[in-house]
């Protein structure tokens, strides 16, 4: 495992030394975003902190007003970034403008499945029997109703589930990232991540 100090000089430049959560200048912290698999740059997997924003991630309950500036960098092209941002917004999901933003976030596959794997929802948890989550982390069974979060486009059916649809009486699957559910009448299979819970 390489030492998180050895990885400060190429942080700082990606960075320009500015806190990758909060934008604050002089940061020189290093925050690793785990896991790190073997063949991946440790540096890819690590972000540019202030101290502020070390502190907050280790309690971000406790710390909510300093991860404000995740409303910036939750947009960020910077995958470890990214995943940073979405761990703590879920961390935070008591607060409104936390769970607003995370629902708004959209993150590819493969980031998704690395923010989600330290969440204990994600690939990371192999051996466990994943629960079936939405794109919030908020636990689906069989009978919710959820709502897309996209347009998505029904392959076969010749039209496009809009964002908003609402979908009563999803079937798990076997497989905990797919819902069996019906739109427009036909029986289609949903990703989970392109779903929210509805209330």
């Amino acid at each position: 495992m390489t030492n998180p100090s050895d990885l400060l000089p190429d942080l700082l430049t990606r960075a320009g030394s500015a806190c990758e959560l909060c934008a604050a200048q002089d940061a020189a912290q290093v925050y690793v975003v785990g896991p790190v698999p073997a063949g991946v740059a440790a540096a890819d997997r690590a972000i540019l902190v202030c101290e502020a924003c070390q502190e907050a991630a280790a309690d971000p309950a406790a710390h909510a007003a300093q991860l404000r500036g995740l409303q910036q960098s939750a947009w960020s092209e910077v995958p470890a970034v990214q995943v940073a941002a979405y761990r703590l917004l879920h961390a935070l999901s008591g607060e409104t403008w936390a769970a607003d933003l995370r629902e708004q976030l959209y993150l590819d596959d493969e980031t998704l499945a690395w923010a989600q794997a330290e969440l204990g929802t994600g690939a990371g948890s192999e051996g466990v029997a994943r629960a079936t989550v939405d794109s919030n982390g908020t636990v689906l069974v069989d009978g919710d109703s959820v709502t897309l979060i996209k347009d998505l486009d029904v392959k076969g059916a010749g039209f496009t589930a809009k964002r908003g649809t609402l979908v009563k009486n999803i079937r798990l699957t076997d497989d905990p990232e797919l819902i069996d559910a019906r739109v427009n009448k036909i029986a289609i299979v949903l990703k989970t991540c392109f779903l929210k819970k509805a209330t």
